[in-house]
């Protein structure tokens, strides 16, 4: 669950910091004040897309912390990454330049938006106020069926059996068509082959031929001026060290007639062994000095021919390295790509696994659709609708990313009527609870831990709102809730309640 979100400079927020608390808590305030704001920190710092257009007018960045109480299997997440903090604790922070470049840290170490995103998925839901044109689509019924059946893994799993049954077919497409460029792929990429294999550049190489030519190539001026400066300290009568020493002959004895100089004799004294030790350094540095005009010229060559083939390669001359296994990598994906009949056989495995998947997903849905449709009614009728009714009518569609299920939802808002599309039959008032009855059941199923409602209770009030409240404190008993809302009669359901205000 969400433990506190500190910000710094974040659209109007000079700096805040607020604690939650466990159960159903509501966020209220005048339109404008800035509840929307918190939602967006949150968002952003549980992977959203940043922009410099977050960062308060005149700083140089925002500053974004949120903390979770991290579950068993989120700590189990974190340890398979490397991205440990305090046990039962995980901390996300999110800093946006006002350049727009942004950095993302799990726990104080370095993450991507990507990895952020994924571990913001585990820990906070959130259910919006346009939940319900979501709802009019049949991609967003389809994923909030799915969301309530808890197949969510085996949708991913679908969809990545799709991708690759695709791009084998792409691949048998061409094969077939004996496809002219693949064959000018191979002959680009074989010639890339032959010259880094000719080169064979090793990783770091790049960057420590510089440090090595630099130093060569300014070896007699690093000679000149370490030498020179060991003499300047300690190698004439007239040396720092030399001084000093005088300097030091003559306060002792004063230091023993005044304590008071004793400090600075002290430091005298420390001085003229750093001086001592750092005219050594310097000398030993002078004998170290190569002067080597022959390793410099093969340096310089070497410099030279990896930068020239970068150029030709449109890379950073430190990617070479790891180009050459990329290069064989894809020359073999081309040669697999010539075996017509391997591709055929590959193909049929990869739409088999399709057709598999598919159909275990279509059944787990189906049998969630009627608890769906049942639960859905029953809330229903909590929300002011009695009589009101969800079907979920499946049908067979095109193969997809997402099944081969057309699925469509269609409600009954009254008793005895038939069932029709959401789109045709439900006015606004109605759409805002049926998405909301929804909206509720789907994050029963869910095992995050923080759920946020951004006004999914828009459109409704009187006794409505009253049992939107009810719900929602019964949704708190055992997961935390935190739910934007201008409606009182869901105020006064919460355990804790919010106000947010704009100063100045």
């Amino acid at each position: 669950m969400l433990l506190n979100l500190r910000l710094r400079d974040f659209v109007i927020v000079d700096e805040l910091g607020i604690d939650f608390s466990a159960g159903f808590t509501t966020l209220t305030g005048e339109t404008g004040a800035g509840k929307s704001i918190l939602l967006d920190a949150l968002a952003l710092a549980t992977g959203g897309r940043a922009d410099s257009t977050v960062v308060r007018e005149g700083c140089s960045r925002a500053d974004i912390v949120a903390s979770f109480r991290a579950n068993g299997p989120t700590e189990a997440w974190l340890a398979e990454r490397s991205l440990e903090g305090d046990p039962g604790i995980v901390m996300l922070r999110r800093v946006i330049e006002a350049d727009g470049r942004s950095r993302a840290l799990i726990n104080g170490h370095p993450a991507t938006a990507t990895l952020l995103r994924e571990l913001g998925d585990r820990l906070v839901e959130v259910h919006g106020q346009h939940a319900s044109q979501t709802l009019l689509r049949p991609e967003g019924q389809r994923a909030l069926l799915d969301a309530f059946a808890g197949c969510d893994a085996e949708a991913r799993e679908l969809a990545d059996a799709w991708t690759r049954w695709r791009q084998v077919s792409r691949e048998l497409e061409l094969a077939q068509s004996g496809h002219r460029e693949l064959e000018q792929e191979r002959e680009r990429l074989e010639w890339e082959a032959a010259e880094l294999e000719r080169l064979r550049p090793i990783p770091g190489e790049w960057g420590s031929l510089g440090d090595e030519q630099k130093r060569l190539a300014h070896a007699a001026s690093l000679l000149e001026g370490a030498s020179g400066a060991a003499e300047v300290l300690s190698g004439s009568d007239e040396s720092v060290a030399r001084s000093l020493a005088q300097l030091l002959t003559r306060l002792r004895p004063l230091a023993s007639i005044d304590t008071r100089l004793a400090e600075a004799t002290e430091l005298l004294d420390s001085a003229s062994i750093q001086i001592g030790e750092a005219a050594s350094a310097l000398s030993g540095y002078a004998q170290r000095v190569d002067l080597d005009p022959e390793r410099l010229a093969i340096a310089e060559q070497r410099i030279g021919a990896l930068f020239d083939l970068a150029r030709r390669l449109r890379l950073a001359p430190d990617a070479l390295p790891g180009r050459l296994d990329d290069v064989r990598a894809r020359l073999a994906q081309i040669d697999e790509a010539r075996d017509v009949e391997g591709l055929r056989r590959r193909e049929s495995e990869a739409a088999d696994r399709y057709a598999q998947r598919a159909q275990k997903l279509s059944v787990l849905r189906k049998q969630a659709a009627a608890r769906l449709a049942s639960a859905v009614g029953e809330r229903l009728a909590e929300l002011g609708m009695s009589g009101g009714r969800l079907d979920i009518v499946f049908e067979a569609g095109t193969p997809g990313a997402g099944g081969s299920d057309r699925i469509d939802f269609r409600v009954a808002a009254h008793p005895g009527a038939a069932t029709r599309p959401l789109a045709r039959v439900a006015s606004g008032g109605e759409l805002s609870r049926i998405s909301l009855a929804i909206s509720v059941l789907a994050a029963q199923a869910n095992p995050v831990g923080t759920l946020i409602f951004d006004e999914a209770d828009a459109g409704v009030g009187g006794a409505v709102a009253d049992a939107i409240g009810r719900l929602m404190r019964a949704l708190g008993a055992d997961r935390q809730v935190l739910c934007v809302t201008h409606l009182a009669q869901v105020a006064a359901r919460a355990h804790h309640h919010l106000r947010v205000s704009k100063e100045g």
